[in-house]
């Protein structure tokens, strides 16, 4: 590795160019693999057509959906970002299509759904795949019908809005199982867009890591300025399970504590306990319930890669309700950038 690479300036161009492409500065890659997202968003993001984003977690899917959004001819009315996996069973219908005054015990006043607040912009629906079979079929209804029906109301109401979804599952082998409805999945699969995950984008580790380097230097207020060629060298060779996410937040917490202007070692996520504690600690066996708890709901979110509830989810291998499982998280501040 030259030296030269430890300087950001030399990656500049190369951000720069891709912000311009995008108009987001955190969609950024110069790999071949991720030259030819770009060039497919390029060429749908000014059409209505409906858009599955198909990766892994932390890919960086919403990014992407965000600059279809933004070079598209609605880039000037809403962008309803909806997250499936993180909605209650029961209250799934109010909020993808609103309820009217008195509709159910609770139902004070009318509520606005997320697909009428997204009215003429686009409505972004993260982890699709998540959705029940019941709210499945009153979405397929939704699409095809470019209407949607309140709960306890009496009319339906047109809404104008751009689907995007995304997911981490397959989901022609969810059809297979009989878990996604294939009319869904038919009208959904127009035009897919594959994200790559990070470790099939070895060209763009560096230019990613340096401006995440520069972002929390800059935050943080660090002098930090460059990293080491052996810490270039362990990002280029780690996996990155948890792909741009993992190392966003890896190049966070190694800011944060690095003491030098140059970060000469990384320190992954499963590497770190071992070397902050001695391996006969007793820090290290013993905890509160609540840590140990925390602990092991963000592992088994992190084995289900973020799904909570249906088959495989984490409901089930923890042997909870979702409602249950949803209190704890909110206890214990886990959020969705945290698996």
């Amino acid at each position: 590795m030259k030296d030269s690479i430890l300087k950001n300036k030399p990656e500049e161009p190369q951000i720069k160019e891709v912000q311009n492409k995008t108009g987001k500065p955190q969609i950024i890659g110069r790999s071949q693999a991720f030259q030819e997202v770009l060039s497919q968003l390029e060429l749908v993001a000014p059409t209505d057509t409906s858009v599955l984003l198909l990766g892994e977690s932390g890919t960086g899917k919403e990014k992407i959906a965000q600059s279809l959004h933004q070079q598209s001819l609605r880039k000037h009315q809403p962008l309803i970002v909806v997250n499936c996996a993180a909605i209650p069973l029961s209250l799934l219908e109010s909020e993808l299509f609103g309820h009217e005054k008195g509709a159910f015990t609770g139902a004070q006043n009318r509520r606005i759904g997320k697909f009428e607040l997204a009215d003429g912009g686009t409505i972004f629906l993260d982890e699709i795949g998540e959705l029940p079979l019941e709210a499945q079929t009153k979405l397929l209804r939704v699409l095809q019908e470019q209407e949607i029906d309140r709960v306890g109301g009496d009319l339906p109401v047109k809404i104008n809005v751009r689907i995007i979804a995304a997911t981490n599952r397959n989901l022609e082998q969810e059809v297979a199982l009989g878990h996604f409805r294939l009319d869904l999945y038919y009208r959904l699969n127009i035009f897919p867009i594959a994200i790559p995950p990070l470790r099939k984008r070895t060209e763009d580790i560096e230019i990613l890591a340096n401006y995440f380097l520069a972002l929390y230097a800059t935050k943080l207020k660090k002098n930090i300025t460059a990293f080491a060629p052996l810490a270039l060298a362990q990002m280029q060779t780690y996996p990155w399970p948890g792909n741009i996410r993992e190392m966003q937040h890896l190049i966070e917490r190694t800011v944060l504590l690095a003491k030098d202007p140059v970060i000469n070692e990384m320190i992954f996520a499963e590497h770190l306990e071992s070397r902050l504690l001695p391996s006969d600690s007793p820090a290290q066996k013993l905890g509160s319930l609540e840590e140990i708890e925390r602990d092991h709901i963000l592992r088994v979110l992190e084995s289900c890669k973020g799904k909570v509830s249906g088959q495989g989810g984490a409901t089930e291998i923890l042997q909870i309700s979702s409602s249950s499982l949803y209190s704890k998280m909110k206890k214990y501040g886990i959020k969705p950038d945290f698996y």
